[in-house]
């Protein structure tokens, strides 16, 4: 459909909506590339400005466009799916997908870490907790930063392993013992606070999906909690369960 079918029963912000779809499927507009604004949509197919203006709403709110104040509605950077890293690592799975992936170590050692995270591993106050921050890109461009948190007890030499080339869930299996057996997760939305902001090349208070990890050993013992931060432009997250 490359034109208004007015005699359809389809409403014409439908067929709009379609039209536009396809003009960027077809690569007429690029992810990053203005596309036409309300007045050239109405000059072009005779529809209000209005019924344009719906239209282009809807395809932000959808994430297939986003605007800049004062510039125009852009088409936005296709999102890479994934599955939570509990089932399989995020560098792991990008690399699949055919991106070309890099980690940079942000810093990694004992931390004084949040009473939630402490109850979360089951560890009184004192007890030293590894933290490992990390950054992870795909084509260059920073996607994801990852808080890890471990009792310094359970892998007393974490700081000197290859935290960047090597996944840590199999560092801390290999090295220390701790293998998976069950995983606690939640999934909300944030806002971008100043530093995961500036990591991220985000505006400060900026949308970020958030995944936390409560990860469990067979016994029951919890030996690492995660915190990782998505760039919602960037990342899709999906589930699936099978009944």
């Amino acid at each position: 459909m490359s034109e208004l079918q007015r005699d359809s029963s389809v409403p014409l912000y439908q067929q709009l909506e379609e039209i536009l779809l396809q003009r960027i499927r077809a690569g007429e507009w690029q992810p990053g590339e203005r596309i036409a604004s309300e007045n050239e949509l109405n000059r072009e197919y005779g529809l209000s400005r209005m019924t344009a203006r719906g239209v282009l709403t809807k395809l932000v709110n959808d994430g297939v466009l986003f605007r800049v104040p004062g510039k125009g509605t852009f088409v936005a950077p296709a999102k890479i799916s994934t599955v939570s890293p509990a089932y399989r690592g995020i560098r792991e799975q990008l690399e699949a997908l055919g991106y070309e992936t890099r980690t940079e170590l942000i810093r990694v050692g004992p931390e004084d870490v949040s009473k939630t995270v402490r109850e979360r591993l089951g560890r009184a106050e004192g007890e030293p907790i590894l933290a490992v921050h990390r950054l992870r890109l795909a084509g260059g461009e920073p996607i994801s930063v990852h808080h890890s948190y471990i009792p310094a007890v359970l892998a007393p030499s974490l700081a000197s392993q290859d935290l960047v080339s090597e996944q840590l869930c199999v560092i801390l299996e290999t090295e220390y013992g701790l293998r998976m057996s069950r995983v606690t997760e939640s999934l909300e939305v944030t806002a971008a606070q100043v530093e995961e902001a500036k990591r991220l090349g985000v505006t400060r208070g900026a949308a970020l999906l958030q995944l936390e990890d409560l990860v469990r050993a067979p016994d029951g013992m919890p030996f690492e909690f995660t915190r990782i931060v998505f760039r919602g432009d960037r990342i899709r997250l999906q589930f699936e369960y099978e009944l």
